[in-house]
């Protein structure tokens, strides 16, 4: 039986204990600010996603992709042993894009708003192009009478 609030606790659990291995096991310098933002965890419990994002370049991005996966192993190996499950999940880790893209998604809301500003200021100097109503009107019984007395 598939249990996803089991699942839910030991994402968050993994996510601790990468957080932890990554201090503990990986010794290389070149390591960037890594932070741990996400684990998502399948519900056999065999496989984990591992989000991340890294402080700096690109070329720090770059190289820390590279360190973490050279140490994938040994960081699978340090959250193995502090789990109290009977198979260790696989891990994989992946870049989180979410900051970037909401980063985005922001440059371009005060892009739009903006821009709604200056259409806003444009409407409120706007006139009409000739009359107000252009379009025409039937002619009341008075404006006929007028026209017969001249």
């Amino acid at each position: 039986m598939v249990d996803i609030a089991r699942a839910r606790k030991l994402a968050e659990r993994i996510k601790v204990l990468v957080a932890e291995a990554l201090d503990r096991v990986v010794k290389d310098p070149d390591l960037g600010f890594v932070t741990i933002t996400d684990v998502k965890v399948t519900p056999d419990l065999q496989h984990a996603n591992i989000f991340y994002t890294v402080f700096g370049t690109p070329e720090d991005k770059a190289r820390t992709a590279e360190i973490i996966e050279k140490n994938r192993g040994r960081i699978r190996g340090d959250v193995g042993k502090n789990l109290s499950i009977r198979l260790t999940p696989t891990i994989e880790f992946q870049t989180d894009e979410v900051p970037e893209t909401a980063a985005h998604m922001n440059d371009l809301l005060t892009a739009a708003r903006h821009r709604d500003a200056e259409v806003a200021r444009l409407a409120a100097k706007a006139e009409f192009a000739g009359e107000e109503n252009p379009y025409k009107e039937p002619r009341s019984a008075q404006d006929e009478s007028s026209d017969e007395a001249k």
